[in-house]
């Protein structure tokens, strides 16, 4: 018995080693970890449970049968857990292959993904990999296809979270695409449909791998990524701390950590955080930070469509997903960017049970022939359609600025706020003051536009006309805002919300 054991130990330190020492090495000179690494770092020590470890693929062309095989076929699976809490993943392995995807490869992929779901548990995914593997020509493409239809699957059920640590082209991109949150390494990762060589040949255009793909791009001009990291550790650190703040599945509801903030907690400072001039800046990221438990708050998508700030924090340790115009980024004004990137998050949030906080300080949406050359009239109705079939608690607070039709779709009480709220210093109206005398009064006199002017202020520029109809529940001191939300978001615990039957909805794509 013991030569048996022996020998599978054997194997299973062969199964480790991957491509081997001397890929292992230059892995590690690209500044990159192995998938087992990574896998390591990601879950709790001891957690992982491998599966498929001595898996090897069974092409047979282009003298795939005389090269030497390796166990395992370029991904490790398998399942562990985070903080406790189990997590399925898969981990392409770069040093075989070049973790290119094969069909038995893909069957590990699918195995991993179809018990992720049947255990209503979060699936991560970490990509390195040269694409499809040539060699085995339509039972690779097949493998993809696989892997997409059970990416549309889970979608809405459990969290997928893709994290690309090295290069992702051609079908491997796809995947990711459809998953939940993408997260991108710094200079050593990208993606892309047809690299650079494909580009110049087509297109005459000449490009690098980081110009075409990188993290750069991705989370600033393309918003397919959500978030770069500058190393692998880092990355994989920062994906343990979001799946911290989501649950498990759409029916789990927000997880719920012990918090030792007072959810009373009293902010004096946020009594002078709105400037005396209205047009003048301030960041609204200082009022989320001060809202949430002990100032914990995840940002995504933080350098793209910076005018909106969106991200998870916690009130009274359960998490609240948070959407917010930033005055400090074109003055918080909504444009097709933010709309579809507020948009996305809400139906995510939606998709799983997670209250939303929407802080409110919008001029209206920007104006411009791009913006409306490049459709901010449909980009604008996702996120009112976003919102509108929100069945999640709903939270509004304006705190400045709520004007034109942007008032309308930032979760105001029309289509669907449940406790709207609004600080004193809020203006709500169809446009700023000036602009709107200027528009009934056409023609008047200097004196008389401004004396106009001062009589649309009085009368509109303050939430009380909105507070006398109903539209805001109640004008609240800033001090308190912390404390208030947090007693509306536990009234709204048992919110039930009925809609009539559909296949699903046809949001505006």
């Amino acid at each position: 018995m013991k030569d048996i054991l022996d020998k599978l130990e054997q194997r299973r330190s062969e199964a480790r080693l991957g491509g081997g020492e001397k890929r292992i090495i230059a892995q590690h000179q690209k500044g990159k970890l192995t998938a087992r690494e990574r896998i390591d770092l990601l879950l709790d020590e001891g957690s992982f449970e491998e599966f498929d470890m001595f898996v090897q693929h069974r092409c047979v062309d282009f003298g795939m049968d005389k090269a030497p095989k390796s166990p395992g076929d370029g991904v490790v699976t398998g399942w562990g857990t985070v903080n406790g809490r189990t997590v399925f993943v898969f981990a392409k392995d770069f040093t075989v292959l070049g973790g290119s995807l094969s069909e038995t490869h893909a069957e590990k992929i699918h195995k991993i993904q179809d018990m992720a779901l049947k255990m209503r548990a979060p699936i991560i995914g970490l990509y390195d990999s040269g694409g499809a593997r040539i060699q085995e020509g339509v039972a690779s493409l097949a493998g993809y296809a696989e892997v997409f239809r059970r990416n549309v699957e889970a979608s809405g059920v459990i969290p997928q979270i893709s994290l690309i640590m090295g290069p992702c082209a051609g079908g491997d991109v796809y995947s990711p695409a459809m998953t939940d949150f993408i997260f991108m390494v710094r200079e050593t990762s990208y993606m892309y449909v047809t690299g650079p060589d494909v580009v110049k040949t087509v297109t005459n255009e000449i490009v690098s791998h980081e110009e075409l793909g990188g993290a750069s791009i991705h989370t600033t001009k393309s918003s397919i990524a959500d978030g770069a990291f500058d190393n692998d550790v880092e990355a994989l650190l920062q994906v343990r701390r979001l799946i911290d703040f989501l649950p498990a599945n759409n029916r789990a509801g927000s997880p719920e950590w012990p918090s030792f903030d007072d959810p009373a907690r009293v902010e004096n400072s946020l009594d002078t955080l709105i400037p005396d001039h209205p047009n003048k800046p301030y960041d609204i990221k200082e009022l989320i930070l001060k809202v949430v438990d002990e100032g914990d708050f995840f940002e995504i998508s933080p350098k793209h469509a910076g005018n909106i700030v969106t991200g998870f924090g916690r009130i009274e340790g359960r998490t609240v997903g948070f959407v917010a115009n930033q005055p400090m980024v074109l003055a918080g004004v909504l444009d097709s960017d933010a709309s579809r990137k507020a948009a996305r998050f809400v139906r995510f949030c939606d998709s799983f049970e997670i209250p939303i906080v929407t802080f409110v300080d919008v001029p209206g949406f920007l104006p411009g022939t791009a913006q409306e050359y490049g459709g901010l009239i449909k980009h604008g109705a996702k996120l009112l359609f976003a919102y509108s079939q929100c069945t999640v608690p709903l939270v509004t607070c304006i705190t400045r600025k709520a004007f034109g039709g942007a008032y309308d779709v930032m979760a105001s009480k029309h289509i669907g706020g449940d406790v709207n709220y609004a600080w004193p210093s809020a203006q709500i109206a169809v446009m700023g003051a000036k602009g709107a005398v200027e528009i009934i009064f056409r023609g008047g006199t200097p004196e008389e536009i401004a004396e106009k002017t001062k009589e649309y202020e009085d009368r509109f520029m303050s939430p009380f006309v909105a507070a006398e109809r109903g539209y805001i529940d109640e004008v609240i001191m800033p001090h308190s805002t912390r404390r208030r939300i947090a007693r509306a978001l536990a009234m709204l615990r048992t919110k039930t919300v009925e809609r009539p039957w559909r296949k699903h909805d046809n949001i505006p794509l």
